[in-house]
C-alpha cells in the first residue's frame, strides 16, 4: 500500500483521484488498527489528493456526508467484497461523495459572499467610519486572519503615523479589531472573531 501510495507501483497510469479513492478503500478494508481506521483512511485520501495538487480538497469534508448515511458507505464495501473485489462500486460511491462535498463548499462560499456584500453595504454608510477604516473592514471580511499594524495601514493609505494609529485604535475601541500583544514594540491588530456581528451592531 505504501509503494502504491508513493508511486512505486504499478507501472501503468492510474488517475490520481481514483488512486486516492483506492488508498481510502485499501486501508479501511485491511482494518489494521483497533480503532480509527475510517478516520485514518479518510486522512490518507486527503493526503493523496493534496499530494497530487488537488488543493481544493483542503476545504471540503466527506466525513459528515458519510456519517449522515453510514449504510451507503458500508454497502459500497459490501458490494465490492462480494463481486470479486470490483472497486467500481466503491469508486462510484466515493466520486459521488466528492461531488456532494464540492457542491456544499460552493453553496457555503455563495452564502458567505452574500453575507460579506451585505455587511459591506451596511457598514459603508456608517458615519463614524472614514474611507480608510471602511477599506480595512472590507479587506478584513475577506481575510479574517490578516494582521494589521499602524505601519502597514500608514503605507496602504499614504497617511501620517498618527492618523493611522487613530484609525486602528478607533476600530479596536468599537470591537471591530482586537489588539494583539506587542512584539518588539510593534502594535498589531486582527479582525475580531465575531467581526460580522460586531459590524451589524455598528451599523
Amino acid at each position: 500500500m505504501c509503494d502504491f501510495g508513493n508511486a512505486r507501483m504499478p507501472s501503468e497510469f492510474i488517475h490520481p483521484v481514483l488512486k486516492s479513492i483506492i488508498l481510502h478503500f485499501w486501508l479501511a478494508y485491511d482494518h489494521p488498527f483497533v480503532d480509527g481506521n475510517g478516520r485514518t483512511a479518510r486522512a490518507l485520501f486527503y493526503w493523496s489528493m493534496l499530494h497530487h495538487g488537488y488543493w481544493l480538497c483542503e476545504f471540503i469534508s466527506i466525513s459528515p456526508i458519510i456519517l449522515k448515511a453510514p449504510a451507503q458507505y458500508q454497502l459500497a464495501f459490501l458490494y465490492t467484497e462480494t463481486d470479486e473485489n470490483d472497486l467500481t462500486y466503491f469508486m462510484l460511491y466515493h466520486l459521488n461523495l466528492i461531488h456532494r462535498a464540492l457542491r456544499q463548499l460552493h453553496d457555503y462560499i455563495k452564502r458567505k459572499s452574500k453575507q460579506v456584500r451585505k455587511l459591506e453595504i451596511e457598514h459603508h454608510g456608517v458615519a463614524t467610519l472614514n474611507h480608510r477604516q471602511r477599506a480595512l473592514i472590507g479587506h478584513a471580511l475577506r481575510h479574517p486572519n490578516q494582521v494589521y499594524t499602524i505601519k502597514s495601514h500608514q503605507i496602504s493609505h499614504n497617511v501620517v503615523y498618527e492618523t493611522a494609529r487613530r484609525d486602528l485604535q478607533e476600530l479596536a475601541a468599537s470591537g471591530v479589531l482586537a489588539e494583539k500583544k506587542k512584539v518588539h514594540k510593534t502594535r498589531s491588530f486582527t479582525p475580531a472573531n465575531d467581526l460580522e456581528s460586531r459590524l451589524s451592531q455598528l451599523s
